[in-house]
């Protein structure tokens, strides 16, 4: 069983943000799977399906990106999943162009609150994660008024685009392992 969680912040006032791109990789692969995102358990809203063949639950935590880690814990600790290879955290990152993603066995948080917590919680930096390249932050601009910032233009076609890519590149590392995922995603 598979854990796929996208990083975001709840309320009406996030959609469309840069920080959110992981809910909306979550709302490809529900498209793409046929799968309803709306159960509201382990502090995320859940959907339970399959993807590749295999079972999944895909989330959207609702504790806020800072406080991630809550969630995550929670979900593998019920689903007793293997966290280095069977969970998958989607996160924006500024340090990548708008549209590209790259996906890591590991790593650190490299400055994203979301996954520091969440590392801080599994006590380790060992999982799968998807990053989402949201472009850097505009001289002068505020790092969390940059990412809280409603995206416009070519840049949200851009997003959407690559949240689709995303999903295709989920779907390879729960079909072929995220070694093959990274050589035909990571650019």
């Amino acid at each position: 069983m598979y854990i796929i969680v996208g990083l975001g912040n709840p309320g009406r006032e996030y959609n469309g943000t840069r920080h959110n791109v992981g809910y909306e990789v979550i709302d490809a692969l529900a498209d793409k799977a046929n799968i309803s995102v709306i159960e509201k358990k382990h502090k995320s809203i859940i959907g339970k399906g399959m993807l590749g063949g295999q079972k999944c639950i895909l989330a959207k935590p609702t504790t806020y990106m800072n406080l991630s880690g809550e969630a995550v814990r929670e979900m593998v600790d019920y689903y007793k999943i293997d966290e280095e290879s069977e969970l998958i955290v989607i996160s924006d990152d500024v340090s990548l162009d708008v549209g590209r993603i790259r996906i890591r066995k590991k790593g650190s948080a490299g400055g994203h609150n979301g996954l520091r917590n969440i590392i801080l919680h599994l006590g380790h930096e060992k999982f799968i994660r998807v990053r989402m390249g949201v472009g850097e932050k505009p001289a002068g601009w505020d790092l969390a008024d940059y990412v809280l910032g409603k995206i416009s233009g070519p840049e949200k076609e851009m997003l959407h685009t690559s949240a689709k890519q995303a999903a295709e590149a989920i779907c390879t590392i729960i079909e072929k392992g995220a070694d093959e995922a990274m050589n035909l995603y990571n650019a």
